[in-house]
């Protein structure tokens, strides 16, 4: 299976290959992933979903992780665990190897992710995925 290149919408420095092993598979509520990242890309907008739980293991390669804005060296064997509406993170490659890493997670029909670096919320039901300002928080 080759693998599919994206770039998230929101940071064109996120940059991954990914192969899907659970849409290979025919799993529809469980999302789980191959993902290569190259030396200098990251996986995605810092984010936080509120609704889907996550996790990311690493196969091989070096990086940092990025969980409620502290940094974190991670290599291979380390393991990372999201839960909804958990810590915001990342994960980028600052090594010079490729960063081979598993993601897996739910696959809600509803959720919502937030971007609080870029101020954004992603709404997603099925398909149909909308971009919007994040709220503005009231002050007590």
């Amino acid at each position: 299976m080759e693998p599919q290149r994206s770039v998230h919408p929101l940071n064109e420095r996120a940059v991954r290959l990914k192969r899907s092993l659970s849409e290979m598979t025919g799993l529809t509520q469980f999302g789980f992933h191959l993902v290569t990242l190259q030396p200098g890309k990251e996986s995605t907008e810092y984010h936080r979903h509120l609704y889907e739980e996550e996790c990311v293991y690493i196969l091989s390669g070096n990086g940092e992780a990025i969980i409620d804005d502290q940094v974190h060296e991670v290599g291979p064997g380390d393991f990372m665990g999201f839960a909804r509406g958990g810590a915001a993170h990342t994960l980028s490659n600052t090594g010079h190897m490729p960063l081979v890493l598993i993601v897996a997670g739910q696959r809600l029909e509803h959720d919502v992710c937030d971007y609080p670096r870029k101020g954004k919320r992603l709404y997603a039901a099925g398909t149909n995925k909308v971009i919007v300002d994040l709220p503005k928080e009231s002050k007590d």
